[in-house]
């Protein structure tokens, strides 16, 4: 299984961007898609996710109410819609997916390659 993220860029202060994640390979149990970064020097830490059988979704106080987490489960694509970036967001953005529950990041059984949002002031 593989995970392609993309729409990663430079933003400045209060801007948008929206990620992308989609799934591709062998067919596998889709529980949840979630999204994690990792700053320079600090540990990988959780954004967001989604549990599709019931659409919850779940949030990193951080993020609250500036993200969105969003996809579409018979493609195996997740996005997170970022609003009101601020510069603490910069980090390397990893998109994975688990076949059961849990939420950390240990749970997730496959990983994307990360892609890079810088927030400059």
């Amino acid at each position: 299984v593989q995970l392609q993220a993309s729409g990663g860029g430079l933003v400045q202060v209060g801007g948008s961007l929206t990620l992308s994640c989609a799934a591709s390979g062998r067919t596998f149990t889709n529980y949840a898609m979630g999204w994690f970064r990792q700053a320079p020097g600090k540990e990988r830490e959780f954004v967001a996710a989604i549990r599709w059988r019931v659409l919850n979704t779940y949030y990193a106080d951080s993020v609250k109410g500036r993200f969105t987490i969003s996809g579409d489960y018979a493609k195996n694509t997740v996005y997170l819609h970022m609003n009101s970036l601020k510069p603490e967001d910069t980090a390397v953005y990893y998109c994975a997916a688990r076949s059961r529950p849990g939420a950390q990041a240990s749970d997730y059984d496959y990983w994307g390659q990360g892609t890079q949002v810088t927030v400059s002031s």
